[in-house]
């Protein structure tokens, strides 16, 4: 079954642990449904982690390609994953990779980990993104069932160190309650723009679709194209 914005329980999986550092770099702690979130980064990481809160959005593709695909996914959902592994590797092979597709991916989030997740992937820019997003879906089975909040938030760093990024850049970016408030935020905002109900979601040139088969996605895809 798809994961549903509706049944984000975030009241009890984002509300802050014991142990947990819970503290924003300004003067609240990132919120969500007036809960309190558990960020995974040292707290001695905190000054380091001030400078940024922008939220980039995430794009494959020409700028000025014919078609506009964007995906609204979840780090934690197996669909979404499901999605990574199989239908997105033939869209990018025929169609992004082609210039005929500008593929946008946006974070939803249903738990603290997809956020820990999204803090991870971000931490490394543009450049080393979408690897790192593939790097998660790819072991999603293997570090969301890690065990402890601890164990888990082991996982992703390992993840991120793999990628290439540094033991401290990797706690400034899970410590950053500015930059995990920016995009709560911003992923609400879009979701609420989009009518986004359930992960992975796809607004293809304005419409929203729910999940699909590749051949699904070469319907649409062609028929904007004239083919």
């Amino acid at each position: 079954m798809k994961q549903r914005l509706t049944t984000i329980a975030l009241a009890a999986a984002l509300v802050a642990g014991a142990g947990w550092w819970v503290a924003g770099t300004g003067a609240q702690a990132p919120t969500l449904n007036g809960q309190a979130i558990a960020l995974p980064g040292a707290a001695n990481a905190q000054e380091s982690a001030a400078a940024d809160v922008t939220v980039q959005e995430m794009v494959l593709g020409a700028e000025d390609a014919p078609v506009e695909i964007i995906e609204y996914a979840s780090y934690t959902c197996p669909h979404c994953a499901n999605f990574h592994k199989g239908v997105f590797k033939d869209l990018k092979a025929d169609y992004i990779d082609s210039g005929k597709v500008k593929f946008t991916y946006r974070e939803v989030y249903f738990d603290r980990y997809g956020l820990w997740g999204s803090l991870v992937a971000r931490c490394g820019g543009e450049e080393r993104f979408f690897g790192i997003t593939e790097m998660i879906y790819d072991t999603q089975s293997e570090w969301a069932r890690a065990g402890s909040e601890a164990a888990i938030a082991d996982e992703l760093r390992k993840i991120g160190r793999i990628a290439g990024i540094e033991n401290d850049q990797l706690e400034a970016c899970l410590s950053n309650g500015d930059k995990a408030r920016a995009l709560i935020e911003w992923y609400q905002a879009n979701a609420e723009e989009h009518g986004i109900s359930s992960t992975p979601s796809f607004v293809i040139d304005g419409t929203t679709y729910s999940n699909m088969s590749y051949g699904e996605f070469q319907e649409i895809i062609n028929e904007r194209l004239g083919g």
